[in-house]
């Protein structure tokens, strides 16, 4: 049952505006390294059992299938709406252990109950993202870089939150994921709809994106900027509040749009999407003789009419049977006509071994710091929130300026950050003196631009129509790399060290050195498989990409 699209150039500015919070909270599953040590502490888990339930988190975030079927075929509100209870159930559980609640929850309901409640994630993320996409598909790739990057600020958002509010208590963290997020989808999910989109680029739409651009960089500089001075001064709790409030404020910068557009409303007529029937144009002669026939070739098509009817009309000359064509990259794709395709599983590699590899990295940020001397991992963990909301920004502009400037694939972006990446994890093992704060940073970005790269990318070659679907299996690269290079890899890697130690607690940069050796040899191989892709994908984008601006293909619907 679609939902019927609202008219107006304002109502996907009010949408976009809504998604940003619906965005923030659809991040709840980054927040786990503040509430990760109070889990093993209450719970007594090893580091082992701890990464097994980073994997959990990550699986539930990332297994968005569900969502992007229920996306082609139900109302954003309903997708919002299962991911509000999954919020509600999946974290209340969480709450109770950490509480002590509930003494002795078993870890097996522990893990599901994780899975629950981060798979919220997914169905959030997955009905702004796709609703979005589709209210403006002339900007994908901004459009994806700007509410990912809000997405890669929820961490942040959240650690204020956590230290200037609930004074560092994870089960007052987890008890306002239980009540807080769904309060907040609830409460926006009437304006996150869809929306007629343009069909061609309206002038000025680039300067709403660059307001909404900066107004999230002004925030992300002022959250880092707050969490360092929490962390280095005694802040009062006036003060502590006063600064939540600002940030409050510039979360709803993005509406700043849509009442500049009610005050002072632009006067010009508004361009109807291709294919409206009083602006239809036949320029090619071999349109011609198709359109003659419209109104029969259309009951082959779409009408339900009986054989014989139709064999008539084909004995009569009238229609001609046209054997269904496989869809080119840049059209629209089913997920079966998808995965056949090379290009979608060189994708798909790229994303799993790019993101699993940096996702080990975030699940154990904490006891990274701590074995390096560093017990105060908050900051730590802004950081790398700050960055890697800069990359997936990032991503999103920077790709698109050589897509519309060269004609250069985004994946090009992908193979940089890759070959990047691969020197960050060396920086890591060294474990040299100022190197942990300079490799988070590097860390976060590259990490980040996988995102804002991956997504635009899918639409561009598979279409729309599938895009909640297809963008969803490619996330599953996240969790699958979570569980063998985090779970299986660096747990291991660090129970064994911590029992040679003979302590509770592993020190030294032993602890991960093996492991982040196997995922600068994961990016090696990652930023090869990139660099096929890149060449082999440049021709669609020289065909999307003709003149410097999007062209959306003439078989593609959404």
């Amino acid at each position: 049952m679609p939902a019927a699209l609202k008219a107006g150039s304002r109502p996907p500015w009010v949408g976009l505006a809504a998604a940003v919070w619906v965005q923030i909270a659809s991040g709840n599953a980054y927040s786990f390294p503040l509430y990760s040590h109070a889990l093993k502490s209450v719970l007594g888990l090893s580091q082992q059992q701890l990464t097994i339930l980073g994997v959990a988190n990550d699986f539930g975030e990332n297994v968005g299938i569900l969502p992007g079927i229920a996306s082609n075929k139900y109302p954003p509100w309903v997708v919002l709406s299962i991911g509000v209870l999954a919020s509600f159930f999946g974290y209340g559980v969480i709450w109770l252990a950490v509480s002590e609640t509930v003494h002795n929850m078993p870890y097996w309901v522990l893990w599901i109950a994780l899975v629950v409640a981060t798979n919220s994630s997914a169905w959030l993320g997955t009905a702004v993202l796709v609703t979005n996409m589709r209210n403006f598909p002339l900007s994908r790739g901004t459009v994806a870089g700007i509410l990912k990057g809000y997405v890669g600020l929820s961490a942040a958002v959240f650690t204020e939150v956590y230290t200037m509010v609930l004074k560092g208590s994870a089960s007052s963290l987890l008890l306002f994921f239980t009540v807080g997020i769904p309060v907040i989808c609830l409460a926006l999910m009437y304006y996150v709809r869809p929306c007629t989109p343009a069909s061609e680029a309206d002038p000025s739409e680039n300067a709403h994106f660059l307001f909404t651009q900066l107004a999230s960089l002004v925030l992300a500089v002022f959250l880092l900027t707050t969490t360092i001075l929490k962390d280095t001064l005694t802040l009062s709790n006036a003060l502590s509040y006063t600064f939540v409030g600002i940030m409050v404020i510039l979360l709803m910068a993005p509406l700043a749009i849509p009442v500049k557009m009610t005050l002072f409303p632009s006067i010009k007529k508004l361009n109807r999407p291709a294919g409206s029937s009083d602006n239809l144009t036949v320029t090619d002669p071999l349109l011609i003789e198709s359109v003659s026939v419209t109104n029969l070739t259309s009951l082959t098509e779409g009408e339900d009419i009986s054989e014989v009817d139709a064999l008539l009309a084909v004995g009569e000359g009238a229609v001609k049977i046209k054997k269904k064509r496989r869809p080119r990259r840049g059209e629209d794709f089913t997920f079966r006509e998808a995965i056949v395709k090379a290009d979608f599983w060189l994708l798909w590699f790229v994303y799993f071994l790019g993101v699993g590899s940096g996702v080990t990295v975030l699940n154990n940020l904490a006891q990274i710091g701590v074995s390096l001397g560093f017990n105060d991992t908050t900051t730590l963990l802004s950081l790398f929130s700050f960055c890697n909301f800069l990359g997936r920004l990032g991503g999103g502009v920077v790709s698109e300026y050589f897509v519309r400037l060269k004609t250069i694939p985004r994946t090009f972006l992908t193979t940089v950050t890759q070959v990047i990446m691969v020197m960050t994890y060396l920086m890591y093992a060294s474990a040299l003196n100022g190197t942990l704060y300079v490799a988070t940073a590097l860390l976060g970005i590259c990490y980040g631009v996988q995102f804002g790269v991956m997504i635009p990318t899918c639409s561009e070659l598979f279409g729309l129509k599938n895009f909640g679907l297809i963008f969803n299996f490619m996330g599953l690269g996240n969790p699958i790399g979570a569980f063998l290079f985090s779970g299986l890899l660096a747990g291991y890697v660090y129970d064994t060290e911590e029992a040679k130690q003979g302590g509770s607690t592993c020190i030294g940069p032993n602890c991960f050195r093996l492991t982040f050796f196997v995922l600068a040899g994961v990016c090696c191989i990652s930023a090869f498989l990139s660099i096929i892709l890149t060449i082999r994908i440049r021709p669609v984008y020289q065909m999307l990409y003709a003149g410097g601006s999007f062209r959306l293909p003439q078989s593609s619907g959404h």
